[in-house]
């Protein structure tokens, strides 16, 4: 066995981290505004293991501490790494591509240079910290060449994939130039997981198309293996938010912050990072509108959207938030009063206790993303909702909408269907919107964080050892 290897390796591009560390040297886990941390860090708590990633800054690797039994290898990126592979190729080109193209892929030779070399750089990490015949479990879009260079390096392993993200139609990924790189990559993996069929399903057209390899949505000939494709789709702890929505402090902190809106009749919540593919712009015309018109009154109704920042050297956000915050000081300025903004717009990160309070505060979770791989948030609103009350909007292309068919659905894209399809959870009656938090609760406790592990690990882990482990946890 190698020096401090781990029968589980968990690959992602960011560690858990706080990016500063206390002078005792301790760190403490990070919740990212994305949901990747979200999902892993109940299940790692209570499962020994190695987190490969990158803590943040450039420069050399860290050496970091333990935290809550997992050991953390930090993976260096230069600056120029930094720009190339993370601003550039993930998020300037994958990212825009895997959502629809909201926005325009942009493709540069070097980004994909960077891709390479740094996923290089994470493949020989895992198989340095991986034990003979251990499992590594690769996380999303950033990593996609990670599975074919580490079974390159490493074939005793059972490596998985997940991509947390949508994958695309073949329509859309074709317009890549490395195509089939990228594919070969992800089909280094044992397993592929996916949030939804219609992805595992587009992953296998293209296979076909693109490798000419023998695939269906479920099973992939390469060469003398079998790689296995599937949907897993993702989720939360949902005791934990639950329990964490029911403490008195918590609940005593949601009166204060309705006292603080203002006593409205009804409060609409939206919690987002600052993404276009998130529907902030076409969620604030809806509502904009709805005032004009007349059907939504300021002193009734407060929206409080929550847009935490993100990428913020990716040209195309910096633009993004101007946009967003000049159409806030807008509405604010049209429709606003003194001591009565119609909207409250907030960029800061929020902990956990105050995030459930403002769950709780919620009349209406506005989830609305043009177009989203699962959406934590809804299933985190729906959890917290422990008396059974509050009206989830939730967009038809968020992966969340094909698990909580109760919520109120709609089309994003359709300006006319949002704003219609608000002022019916607003008006919803109580029995209507208690029958469908109740199915939408039950739905998550059969289906919390664990039991996505348990699925996907179960399907990954032949020896059915960590699974044991897992399932005494639960």
């Amino acid at each position: 066995m190698r020096q401090n290897s781990s029968s589980l390796v968990v690959v992602a591009n960011r560690l858990p981290i706080d990016d500063s560390v206390a002078p005792d040297g301790a760190c403490e886990w990070r919740r990212s505004p994305g949901g990747l941390v979200s999902a892993l860090h109940p299940l790692l708590r209570h499962t020994p293991a190695t987190w490969v990633g990158w803590a943040g800054g450039t420069g050399p690797a860290p050496r970091l501490p333990d935290i809550d039994g997992v050991r953390m290898h930090s993976v260096a990126l230069t600056a120029e790494d930094l720009r190339d592979h993370y601003e550039g190729f993930a998020n300037a080109t994958l990212w825009p591509l895997y959502h629809d193209a909201v926005e325009q892929p942009v493709y540069h030779r070097r980004w994909w240079e960077a891709y390479q070399r740094v996923n290089q750089r994470f493949a020989e990490a895992a198989a340095a910290v991986a034990e003979p015949g251990g499992l590594v479990w690769v996380q999303d879009y950033h990593l996609q060449l990670v599975p074919g260079l580490l079974r390159a390096l490493r074939p005793d392993l059972r490596i998985g994939f997940f991509l947390h993200v949508p994958f695309p139609p073949p329509e859309l990924f074709m317009q890549l130039p490395r195509r089939a790189e990228l594919l070969r990559g992800m089909l280094g993996a044992d397993l592929i997981g996916f949030q939804r069929a219609q992805a595992a399903h587009n992953f296998a057209q293209l296979v076909v198309k693109v490798l000419d390899l023998p695939a269906t949505d479920r099973r992939i000939g390469v060469d003398d293996r079998v790689v296995r494709v599937g949907a897993y789709p993702v989720s939360i702890d949902t005791a934990e938010m639950a329990a964490l929505a029911g403490r008195p402090d918590v609940t005593a902190r949601a009166r204060r912050l309705r006292h603080d809106l203002g006593d409205p009749q009804q409060v609409i919540l939206s919690v987002d990072r600052m993404d276009y593919t998130k529907g902030i712009e076409q969620r604030l015309k809806a509502y904009s509108e709805l005032l004009a018109s007349g059907h939504v009154k300021v002193r009734d109704t407060v929206l409080v959207q929550v847009a935490v920042p993100s990428r913020e050297r990716v040209g195309q956000y910096q633009i993004l938030r101007d946009r967003v915050e000049r159409e806030v000081g807008r509405i604010n300025g049209e429709f606003g009063r003194v001591g009565e903004p119609a909207i409250h717009y907030l960029t800061q990160h929020f902990d956990r206790a105050e995030l459930a309070a403002l769950y709780r505060v919620a009349d209406v979770m506005a989830v609305t993303p043009l177009r989203d791989g699962m959406n934590l948030v809804a299933k985190e609103y729906v959890a917290a909702r422990v008396d059974d009350t509050g009206a989830l909007l939730l967009s038809e292309f968020a992966g969340a909408a094909a698990e909580l068919e109760q919520a109120y659905l709609v089309n994003p894209h359709d300006l006319e269907g949002l704003k219609q399809m608000l002022l019916t959870a607003l008006r919803a009656s109580p029995d209507d919107v208690g029958d469908r938090m109740r199915a939408m609760r039950a739905h998550l406790h059969r289906h919390d964080i664990r039991a996505w592990a348990r699925s996907y690990l179960s399907a990954l882990d032949q020896t059915g050892s960590l699974v044991t482990r897992l399932g005494s946890t639960g």
